[in-house]
């Protein structure tokens, strides 16, 4: 059965939602619940953990997700922008299998290096990663504690992927650091790139604590010391042992090492080993891009906070390859459109940042990394990754060409010596490639927990501020009653928005209840406008348009409907 695990802030939403700023997230499952946005998976028989479900609401808004980066990035590449280079960016789609020739996992690196060091718990078993580790000390002179694990401070240990999640464990949590309970303000300041300092306001004092990511060798020499963070017990932790994050299965009737498959745990090594059939196969040019949405893979440990980390998900991945020499015009061209996008449909403000990463966290083969990430209740006052774009070199193609004997090198015919003629003698190399990769799992629980809007002035306090671009209701018609010609207006209307609109997303009608009960259930689904067909509708042809975000109603003429949303939806 999925449960929280102990360590987890979203199983500690109440306390969490004391803190300003901080949406609840027990509050904002609870509605995805209600409404059906997003399900446990397996749920009649207890649930597997790791794993979600997506119902009517947020199948539909994943697939506005999905789509929305499909038309910008494949269909009208960066909104019909031009390039660094001056030309329309053009890029092609392909759909590739989940399961690959495991030969592809070799050179990709993930069958030798796709491994995190795991820590079990011996007397719970319960099993985490290592790197996750974060200890919290209580402390008053943090100059002492630089170095070297302190072995006479009493400490606690807390899972969080950073020290500014573990912060934020500990402020939904007041009760790992007994005596003190953390009431009034939390401060967090960083230190370095490991170390962060938390202020605590006790009732009577003011606590300092320092929140450190404990490093995988310290674990190693220390794990005797180390408190489990499931129990706080020392003495229980095993030390860190490798484990590979991939799925496996076996292919035909013989199950044996030669039969052993993958399930992929990224969809773009599929684009990177069938870069030659597109090149022969299309009139693409470089620089271009090739695009592929689906799903993956990984079997996650100590999967958390809702779907944020599962070990089935979805990813939006785009290759872009171009010119050794126009890479990095490249990179920043897709870091800042990726960063300009998210925020088109939805997620503007403070909550979204866009992070490059320093040299020490670049993969060897990296040139450059940024990560677009939002502030989720549960990575509050930090905030967690939503999207990666980076420049990963001619690593990946090298790689295949390396262990396959396929030549994939490209023949460039516009570029190398100029000849006589006036044409050129062309260049043959291995393109760059920039990777913007998304996660739309991570996208759409984003999405909910930016559009969760609470208002205790109105007669139902909650409702989904969505973009209308991503919201899976696109409009609600109503009869205010169910006679008087009501009803069959409502129909007409509803027919004529569906046939307009419908492939964009729902468009709702429903005659029972109080008006004001259907406004609050398409407020909590999110859906921006309805509208009433009452009995003024009956003589003058207008109808109340309610706005969902204001509350306010207007009227419009009921043949001005379809062009009034059209001009919202972007039709």
């Amino acid at each position: 059965m999925s449960t929280p695990a102990p360590n987890d802030p979203a199983s500690h939403s109440d306390a969490a939602a004391a803190v300003p700023g901080r949406k609840p997230m027990d509050a904002i499952m609870s509605l995805c619940k209600r409404r059906g946005f997003i399900y446990q998976a397996s749920e009649i028989y207890g649930g597997i953990n790791g794993f979600w479900d997506y119902g009517p609401l947020g199948a539909l808004m994943k697939r506005n997700l999905r789509e929305a980066w499909w038309q910008d990035m494949i269909m009208n590449p960066a909104w019909g922008r031009r390039g660094p280079n001056g030309e329309p960016v053009r890029c092609v789609p392909v759909e590739t299998c989940i399961i690959q020739h495991p030969r592809v996992w070799e050179a990709s690196g993930h069958v030798g290096g796709f491994n995190d060091p795991m820590v079990d718990d011996r007397e719970t078993k319960q099993r985490f990663r290592a790197d996750h580790l974060c200890a919290v000390w209580n402390s008053l002179k943090l100059e002492e504690h630089h170095t070297e694990l302190p072995r006479d401070k009493p400490f606690v240990s807390v899972i969080a992927s950073t020290p500014g999640e573990a912060v934020a464990h500990i402020q939904s949590n007041p009760k790992l650091l007994r005596p003190y309970r953390l009431h009034g303000s939390f401060k967090v300041s960083p230190f370095d790139d490991r170390v962060w300092v938390a202020e605590a306001s006790d009732k009577d004092a003011t606590l300092l604590l320092l929140v450190r990511a404990v490093e995988v060798d310290e674990i190693r020499a220390h794990h005797d010391l180390i408190p489990s963070p499931f129990t706080q017990k020392r003495s229980v932790l095993t030390e860190p042992r490798q484990f590979n994050l991939m799925f496996f299965t076996y292919t035909g009737a013989v199950f044996n090492e030669d039969a052993k498959v993958y399930l992929r745990p990224e969809t773009a090594q599929g684009i990177f080993v069938q870069f030659k059939n597109v090149v022969d196969t299309t009139r693409v040019k470089m620089p271009f891009g090739i695009g592929n949405t689906g799903r993956s893979f990984r079997n996650e440990v100590t999967p958390r906070n809702f779907t944020f980390r599962s070990r089935e998900f979805e990813q939006a991945e785009l290759e872009f390859f171009c010119h050794p020499s126009e890479s990095r015009e490249w990179y920043a061209f897709w870091r800042d459109f990726r960063m300009e996008w998210w925020k088109s449909i939805g997620l503007a403000g403070d909550n979204l940042v866009l992070r490059e990463h320093d040299k020490d966290e670049l993969s060897h083969y990296s040139q450059g990394t940024s990560d677009v990430e939002y502030r989720f209740p549960f990575t509050a006052p930090g905030f967690g990754e939503l999207e990666g774009i980076a420049h990963r070199g001619d690593f990946d193609l090298t790689q295949h060409q390396k262990h396959s004997g396929a030549r994939l090198e490209y023949f460039d015919q516009e570029r190398g010596e100029l000849l006589p003629n006036g044409s050129r003698r062309g260049e043959r190399y291995i393109p760059h490639c920039i990777e913007p990769a998304a996660g739309l799992d991570r996208g759409v629980l984003a999405l909910i927990c930016e559009a969760y809007t609470r208002d205790e002035s109105r007669p139902s306090p909650e409702f989904m501020k969505f973009h209308p671009r991503i919201a899976p209701i696109k409009a609600a018609v109503f009869p205010l009653v169910n006679k008087d010609g009501m009803p069959e207006r409502a129909e007409a209307l509803h027919a004529e928005l569906n046939r307009r609109f419908g492939r964009q997303g729902l468009i709702e009608t429903d005659a029972k209840q109080t008006i004001g009960k259907r406004y609050a259930r398409m407020d909590e689904a999110g859906c921006p406008f309805c509208f009433t067909i009452d009995g003024q509708t009956m003589t003058d042809q207008t109808v109340t348009v309610r706005d969902r975000d204001t509350g306010g109603q207007t009227r419009i003429g009921i043949d001005r409907v379809a062009a009034f949303l059209s001009d919202r939806l972007g039709d």
